[in-house]
């Protein structure tokens, strides 16, 4: 299988608002994806799509090779961990670990119950009572004992301080490790995303703008620092995603394949929130000119 979550023209409208637009994307097997864009770009949109808990307005989405409406079996292959990982405030660990069972045909118990005695939880305590971190990595438990070959992950660190961000995330890693699955990581926490990622789908104002492998996208950016020059003089190869500036000088943040030969430029490498924040910043200076944004898909 090349693609675990493949989208045709995918849209969701919600009234007279578009949540989701025009939306082609293959998301290949065996990585772990960022999906990140500014709040109401769509993250969530795509995700309750690919779960099957919206139906399209427009267009197909197949999730391991199935649509997941047509077929509700394939959610039975993939892990979900909604927004502030809900768990059940009245249900005990070893409730939400029965239930589990229960629901999911291949529930592995072994592995849930060994993740929760490694986490150091109490079976007994009820889940209102975790922390924020716990309910996470309750929530997480649930989602991987069921032995998915994807795992679709809403915000689930958004609330947590960085000690336990840093921790569910090491959890994920491990478990993505040991059994080679599939990822699609929502957050806005664009630093741990870095760490943990090798892919990046970006959605702004309900459509991919960008799509691709973080270390191929990340080299083929750059940013240069020279001597103020019109953006418009440069080589038709060299892409000005952002540009700024001073009486004397010039920022641009460029996309292009090919090597920067002129010497008046100073280039440095870019970083994974440089290059999303970029490409948010266009998108809001161009829709406040009135000027279409363009898309860019690898």
């Amino acid at each position: 299988m090349s693609a675990v979550v493949s989208t045709q023209a995918l849209g969701r409208r919600y009234g007279r608002r578009w949540g989701l637009s025009e939306c082609s994307l293959d998301v290949p097997a065996g990585r772990v994806a960022a999906l990140v864009g500014p709040n109401g770009a769509g993250k969530t949109t795509l995700l309750h799509l690919a779960v099957g808990l919206l139906p399209p307005t427009s267009g197909t989405i197949e999730v391991l090779g199935e649509r997941p409406l047509a077929d509700p079996r394939v959610m039975a292959r993939v892990g979900f961990v909604a927004q502030d990982a809900p768990t059940y405030s009245g249900l005990s660990v070893a409730d939400h670990l029965r239930l589990g069972a229960r629901l999911n045909p291949g529930w592995d118990r072994q592995l849930a119950e060994d993740r929760i005695e490694q986490l150091g939880l109490d079976p007994t305590q009820p889940a209102g009572k975790l922390s924020g971190g716990q309910r996470a990595q309750l929530a997480l438990t649930l989602a991987i004992a069921k032995r998915p070959e994807l795992l679709l992950l809403d915000e689930p660190v958004a609330r947590l301080d960085p000690l336990a961000r840093r921790e569910f995330l090491q959890s994920l890693m491990e478990f993505v490790a040991e059994h080679d699955v599939s990822v699609v990581l929502s957050s806005h926490l664009l630093g741990d995303l870095e760490r943990v990622c090798d892919y990046l789908i970006l959605i702004i104002k309900s459509r991919v703008r960008l799509a691709g492998d973080v270390e191929e996208l990340l080299a083929t950016h750059h940013r240069l620092i020279g001597p103020r020059r019109d953006p418009a003089s440069l080589s038709s190869d060299q892409h000005v995603i952002e540009a700024s500036h001073t009486e004397r000088q010039s920022t641009l943040l460029i996309r292009t394949d090919a090597p920067i030969r002129d010497p008046a430029w100073a280039v440095e490498q870019i970083n994974l929130e440089d290059l999303v924040l970029a490409y948010m910043r266009q998108s809001a200076d161009t829709a406040s000119a009135g000027r279409p944004v363009s898309s860019v898909r690898r």
